[in-house]
């Protein structure tokens, strides 16, 4: 066994391959960029060398550097996570060659499984199911549009080397490929050194399904069950969760045995993924197809880990160092249902857009990496790379954490996310953590009728807040009576001047939206709008959760003060209420209204980001809909349209400029 390996990779996949190094008795060595000098990662590891400036490509997507770090160290083996290097057959050769192990799969089969292209003529001939397209190279936009004419609309355009949801166009029509395979083009380029397209037909109502692979260096592979991840935004994975509620034990033993198939074609050994896209409307479930194989850990590994009970990052370490399997096809069970949501540095209030800054306040419902390591604490588990005062640059990924929970059936794994999301605290950006907890809560998500088209479906306006019951309003405006007339009697004790013997007011008006209510407290009890709320809680002033007992249930509220009165979040959805005693409410109609100003003339940058491509210059003609500019921020490209029809007046950003969320790029009139 290795003395000593690296981690080449950073955030929670370097936290969590040094958590189980540190079981096994093994020493870790982390490298780190500019960025992420006082990372939690960085201070994990036993030591740590810094490998350069902040952007990958300068840092930690330079093998040369890698190297040099592992030979300054001693360091004997290498675990590349996921992303960066971790699917670069020559940084697997480059390592070889001064004899350091590579903890993943040989580069030959990197290389094969890699190249989108080649991997489906490779399944072919394995005799798995392939999905229709065109596999050769595409000369250019005119081609593709040819191409895609030929296959039949929907199609999907994708970079051939792409992977995370990254270089992946959607394609309805001829229009659709002539203004996205440029974009797909460039997004490959960028991200992964390969500007190759290919174009298959796009299932429709497709769920997307993919079985975990495990193999070791003696020709022993096998198949760990599935994982459905249909839940995804911009082809990227938000919520999965081990077994499917689709998958029976026959289509589990078919796809299996392919993934195995697949696997034994190019000789591989370690963890890996075969993804697959299965048609929801067959309900035979014999209609499922090879997208691709990703030679790595993926993302979601740990709700395979939670049904299993194996270690996967553990057994990657012992195929590196040449063990055999210690298990059988027949040791592999499915005990319980375990679901994992990512927590994202995102704004689903605007459109889903990247957040970046400073993160104020963090504190997940259970301490990162505490607890049992494949079930954490109770059930509920936290695989985190940051900190209180941490900071979500614009160089990686949004992800800031992934939570996990296990439970015996689906219903107590979703139930126990969205208890566990209710408590989990996030401060100083924008994040997705309230629009997590209302797809664990939506019927559909329920039911398990999924498919990958779920959330565009279910929120084609974009999302405003779970939707709230009357029983919920009625609480919570128990709750902003209780806190206002907490914060009530500490100015009246921190004054000082209003006599001991005045108490806080007992009689509010709680308006929450549009709706207003009526809170009395007193010592028999709350009352809203005459109706009793028997509510148990604790709150001192400066708290930012509230445990409410209502009856036997337990309702987890974070809380900050505002001005007139609470900003509160809880079971999916963020409430504005105004809390004002009743003995002035009758004042509040009488107050003016700030109206905000008309921005509609200006094209604000959304997000602080890059200007890849600006479309228009001073005096052109706009039409609504119509792109206008291209910004790159967290690896992902964003276009802006023109909201309404107008000329431009003048123009502000230069394409390559970096900018702030909302910079001025151009005005129209």
């Amino acid at each position: 066994m290795f003395k000593k390996i690296l981690i080449a990779n950073r955030g929670e996949i370097a936290c969590r391959v040094i958590r189980t190094a540190k079981k096994m008795g093994i020493a870790t060595v982390a490298v780190y960029s500019d960025a992420d000098a006082r990372a939690p990662f960085v201070r994990m590891a036993d030591e740590a060398i810094h490998i350069g400036p902040s952007a990958a490509s300068e840092s930690y997507l330079l093998a040369d550097k890698i190297i040099a770090a592992c030979k300054e160290t001693g360091a004997e083996a290498v675990h590349p996570g996921y992303g960066f290097l971790s699917e670069r057959a020559s940084f697997v050769e480059e390592l070889d060659k001064h004899d350091i192990a590579f903890i993943g799969p040989p580069p030959n089969a990197i290389a094969a499984m890699g190249d989108k292209i080649e991997s489906k003529k490779l399944a072919r001939a394995a005799g798995v199911n392939v999905v229709p397209g065109f596999v050769g190279e595409i000369n250019d936009t005119d081609h593709a549009v040819e191409i895609s004419n030929d296959i039949g609309y929907p199609v999907m355009m994708k970079a051939s080397a792409g992977g995370g949801g990254k270089g992946m166009r959607l394609a309805y029509s001829e229009k659709d490929v002539r203004e996205g395979f440029e974009a797909t083009k460039r997004e490959g380029l960028n991200s992964f050194g390969d500007d190759r397209v290919f174009i298959e037909k796009f299932i429709e109502d497709p769920r997307h399904i993919e079985i975990q692979v495990l193999g070791d260096k003696h020709g022993n592979v096998l198949y760990l069950n599935e994982r459905e991840c249909s839940i995804q935004r911009r082809h990227q994975k938000v919520v999965e969760e081990a077994p499917s509620p689709f998958v029976t034990p026959k289509m589990r033993k078919a796809m299996g045995e392919q993934a195995v198939a697949m696997s034994e074609a190019v000789g591989y050994f370690s963890a890996g993924t075969v993804e697959l896209i299965v048609s929801g409307a067959d309900i035979t479930g014999e209609s499922f197809y090879f997208l691709e194989m990703n030679t790595r850990l993926q993302v979601e590994h740990p709700v395979t880990e939670a049904i299993t009970g194996i270690d996967l990052v553990e057994q990657m370490i012992r195929v590196a160092a040449g063990e055999k399997l210690t298990m059988t096809q027949d040791d592999i069970g499915i005990d319980g249902w375990s679901m994992e949501s990512r927590v994202y540095a995102e704004d689903p209030y605007r459109g889903f857009l990247p957040s970046t800054g400073r993160i104020v306040r963090y504190g997940p419902p259970v301490p990162g990496w505490s607890g049992d390591p494949i079930r954490g604490v109770d059930g509920v588990r936290v695989d985190d790379g940051v900190m209180d005062g941490g900071e979500v640059s614009i160089f990686y990924d949004p992800m800031i954490a992934k939570l996990i929970t296990w439970g015996e059936t689906r219903e107590e794994a979703a139930d126990k996310q969205i208890a566990a999301l209710d408590s989990f605290e996030l401060e100083g950006l924008g994040h997705n953590i309230d629009f997590l907890s209302a797809l664990m809560q939506h019927p559909r998500f329920r039911s398990g009728e999924i498919t990958t088209g779920f959330i565009a479906e279910e929120y084609p306006d974009g999302f405003q807040g779970a939707p709230a019951s009357e029983e919920l309003l009625r609480n919570l405006a128990a709750i902003a009576a209780f806190a206002g007339a907490a914060h009530a009697d500490r100015a009246r004790r921190v004054d000082n001047q209003l006599g001991d013997e005045l108490e806080p007011p007992a009689q509010w008006q709680i308006k929450i939206g549009d709706l207003i209510q009526s809170v009395e407290l007193s010592e028999e009890g709350i009352e809203v709008d005459g109706e009793e709320v028997d509510l148990s809680a604790e709150y001192t002033p400066g708290d930012s959760l509230i445990e409410a007992h209502i009856g036997e249930e337990l309702l987890i509220v974070k809380i900050r003060k505002t001005t007139s009165g609470f900003a509160m979040n809880t079971r999916g959805a963020k409430f504005e209420v105004r809390t004002i005693p009743q003995s002035i409410a009758m004042h509040a109609a009488h107050m003016i209204e700030k109206i905000p100003p008309d921005l509609s003339k200006y094209l604000l940058c959304p997000m602080p980001g890059l200007l890849v491509a600006l479309h228009v210059a001073e005096g052109d003609k706009v039409e609504e809909g119509q792109p206008l500019a291209v910004v790159e921020a967290m690896k992902m490209e964003n276009i802006l349209r023109a909201e309404k029809n107008g000329v431009v007046k003048s123009v502000s950003a230069a394409q390559g400029e970096s900018l702030a969320v909302d910079a001025v790029i151009l005005e129209l009139e």
